[in-house]
């Protein structure tokens, strides 16, 4: 009897130290070469360029050359000389202000048209839907290096070249697709029995979108969102060829075409730039993460 119930309590074991399939991350060196290792190489990949921007940002110039006085990842006298001459002696808070403005704009714009495509797509079942969605994600594949010729002459001839609805207008072009890919995926997780119901009630199709569909889509729209706004916010080609001016450029042009002069680069002006360029999508993302999570995992279950 006792080596039965040994045996019987050995087997009993076993499925705790595999419970959820995870039993041999019980060993501490395992856990270290499985687990922690890749993270701490996946955070020092992640983290290090921003970290290079902070230090370069605020190393004075001498630091950034003399490499066998200065050791090139540390600053020995922090200076804010760039950030100064960044924010104060360029055009960079409005180029900033270019960037949030644009980039607002057209995420609303090409999130009014996704919706009403990606419903249409979904929902109502028409003929040919499928094929119309797959022409869709194709236009998102479509590069800008080739959209940004026909555009271009279509932003002239509205006499739209160097203003701001150059860009508003034009984004929408390959964040349309995007949206409206995104937001296909995310519809067809919603049971079509809500809808059914709704129409039994007597509720209009507008009336299903705006009260039934769109609420249960928030995570949705708020990952679509997020992704039209972070393309847009570092979108360079149109920005380049639609905007002259520099007090109507963007962040991404007007960073490298005002901080690079010939052969001169002003690198802590140009890494203060990029890294404060980075704080409003850095802060968008922090504020949205659970929406943007649990849009990856699907809407409503059945």
């Amino acid at each position: 009897m006792a080596v039965i119930k040994r045996a019987t309590t050995k087997k009993t074991k076993r499925p705790e130290l595999d419970e959820g399939g995870m039993g041999y991350l019980q060993s501490l060196p395992r856990r270290v070469v499985t687990v922690y290792l890749p993270l701490l190489v996946f955070v020092i990949v992640l983290l290090f360029p921003f970290y290079w921007m902070t230090i370069t940002a605020v190393k004075p110039n001498l630091e950034m050359t003399d490499y066998a006085n200065f050791n090139p990842l540390w600053v020995v006298h922090p200076t804010f000389e760039h950030i100064r001459y960044l924010l104060f002696d360029t055009s960079y808070p409005g180029w900033l202000l270019n960037t949030i403005i644009i980039s607002t704009a057209a995420t609303f714009l090409s999130l009014l048209a996704a919706v009403f495509a990606a419903y249409a797509i979904e929902r109502l079942r028409f003929s040919g839907a499928r094929q119309v969605g797959l022409a869709i994600f194709l236009a998102y594949l479509v590069p800008p290096s080739i959209l940004f010729i026909p555009l271009s002459v279509m932003v002239f001839n509205l006499g739209l070249y160097d203003t701001p609805f150059a860009l508003i207008l034009t984004y929408p072009t390959f964040l349309v697709p995007f949206c409206t890919w995104l937001l296909m995926g995310y519809f067809r997780s919603i049971p079509f029995e809500l809808e059914e119901c709704a129409l039994i009630d007597g509720a209009s199709r507008w009336q299903i979108l705006t009260k039934i569909v769109l609420p249960l889509s928030v995570p949705g729209l708020i990952s679509a969102g997020i992704f039209a706004f972070t393309l847009s916010w570092n979108e360079f080609i149109y920005a380049l060829t639609f905007i002259q001016s520099s007090e109507n450029k963007t962040v991404p042009v007007g960073v490298l075409t005002e901080l690079v002069r010939s052969d001169v680069y002003e690198w802590g002006a140009l890494m203060a730039g990029a890294l404060i360029g980075s704080l409003p999508v850095v802060v968008l993302y922090s504020f949205f993460v659970e929406h943007y999570v649990s849009s990856m995992t699907g809407a409503v279950k059945e």
